[in-house]
């Protein structure tokens, strides 16, 4: 498993601020950002985190898959890597 985690279902709302809030109370987060629209600055409901350890990634999945952010329930997946276009 890797370090970084796919976070899907989130209020368009949120901040990268709340998003490293809720994934630090697993461990050490090193990033987290929420994917925002370039043109309007909303947030698309997505983003990823990456954890310290490997470890502490699969923790996060285990535990927040499902967790209340901002009155929605988000979907934690491992990301994958960017296809090539």
């Amino acid at each position: 498993m890797t370090n970084k985690l796919f976070i899907g279902s989130l209020d368009y709302s949120t901040t990268d601020a709340q998003l490293e809030e809720h994934f630090s109370k697993i461990g050490k987060v090193l990033s987290a950002k929420v994917i925002v629209d370039r043109m309007t600055g909303q947030g698309k409901g997505f983003g990823f985190v990456e954890m310290e350890t490997p470890e502490a990634a699969k923790e996060a999945l285990d535990q927040l898959n499902g967790s209340q952010l901002n009155g929605r329930s988000i979907a934690v997946k491992e990301a994958t890597p960017r296809p090539e276009r």
